[in-house]
């Protein structure tokens, strides 16, 4: 009798190894199931890192779904935990996720990550559309001709100077569609946590202390870090420091010297969740900036490396550079241009956008 009972594989709720959600929760069976969303595509993403670079393609989604409305959507990704729900299946990088997907005939396939293995794995995988990058002669390639000018800008500095796309709208431009201000779309802090926040009512300024390992020409000196702190402290906000662990000598120094509140490094999901107490964030181009934007939050950012037409701000905040900065992509500054930014001109622009109490 069991060979008699009907079974909608095509269903997007449909696992296989595993009862689906609206049988575990209501006992339904496929035969009638009022709840049957039939699967017509499968598209996987592939973009596996880094954090921050992951939450600002997720614009994409909408898109694709508004092209798709009965697509299921793969992600490949180091971070699948910060994906929102609209992704039916966030897949971990790992080789269990490959061998999978191996398995699977996509009808589409976008891949927006230049790394050699991403394009490696893009090129291996089975679809019949390819969009974004693929490996080519054992060297990235533009798998599609909308994929070249994002492609350039990658090896020829030149070209990403004169570029005047943000980061979303070059990724839209490479599926083909047009950026009209879609917003990132990340899974929402879990708000299990209880923060013990610094008592008053003036508004919480998060200030995001570092920059990471590998692009150090991002610090802002110390010493301005402090000023500003004690600036801000001073005129009746609240402030939080935030970072990781690359950051927590720094943060506890800060604490030290100014009153400001930290209490130590997070997991994603918490680390997230202290993001969202702030209303205004203060960082360099790190995941905390895309964290932000993604969360609502005025945000200032400091940049001097990069070319500014490509961050995407959604209107929520200015982004402050010092004066003749030229260390464009450079590892290392000998001016130590950044320490030009003064302390002064971005107390001003927290002022401008958010007022203490």
């Amino acid at each position: 009798m069991a060979n008699d009972i009907i079974i909608h594989a095509d269903c997007r709720h449909f696992m296989g190894h595993i009862p689906c959600k609206p049988h575990k929760d209501e006992g339904v069976h496929c035969d009638g199931c009022q709840y049957y969303d039939q699967v017509k595509e499968r598209i996987l993403i592939i973009k596996l890192g880094a954090l921050g670079d992951v939450i600002r393609t997720t614009p994409i989604i909408e898109a694709l779904k508004r092209q798709y409305p009965q697509g299921q959507i793969f992600w490949l990704t180091e971070s699948p935990e910060i994906l929102p729900s609209s992704v039916d299946r966030a897949l971990p990088y790992e080789l269990s996720s490959i061998v999978f997907l191996e398995q699977v005939e996509f009808d589409l396939l976008i891949n927006l990550d230049k790394d050699a293995d991403a394009c490696a794995l893009a090129a291996r995988l089975s679809a019949r559309t390819k969009l974004g990058f693929t490996l080519i002669g054992g060297v990235p390639a533009p798998a599609n001709e909308a994929a070249r000018a994002k492609f350039l800008t990658g090896i020829f500095d030149d070209a990403s100077r004169a570029n005047r796309l943000s980061y979303p709208e070059e990724l839209m431009a490479i599926c083909g569609y047009r950026f009209n201000g879609q917003r990132y779309a990340i899974a929402p802090p879990s708000g299990d946590y209880i923060w013990r926040l610094p008592e008053g009512s003036g508004a919480v300024v998060g200030l995001n202390t570092g920059c990471g390992t590998r692009w150090t020409t991002r610090n802002w000196p110390d010493e301005h870090w402090a000023a500003l702190a004690a600036e801000l402290l001073e005129s009746g906000y609240r402030v939080l420091l935030l970072g990781g662990p690359d950051e927590h000598e720094k943060n506890v120094r800060l604490r030290l010297a100014t009153g400001a509140w930290y209490e130590g490094t997070y997991a994603l999901d918490q680390f997230s969740d202290l993001v969202n107490q702030c209303q205004l964030v203060v960082t360099v181009v790190t995941m905390t900036l895309h964290l932000a934007i993604a969360l609502g939050k005025k945000v200032v950012l400091f940049n001097n490396i990069f070319n500014a037409s490509e961050f995407e701000m959604y209107g929520q905040g200015p982004i402050l550079e010092p004066p003749d900065c030229t260390c464009f992509y450079a590892h290392s500054c000998d001016k130590m241009c950044m320490a030009d930014l003064k302390v002064e001109r971005v107390h001003k622009a927290i002022l401008e956008a958010l007022p203490a109490a």
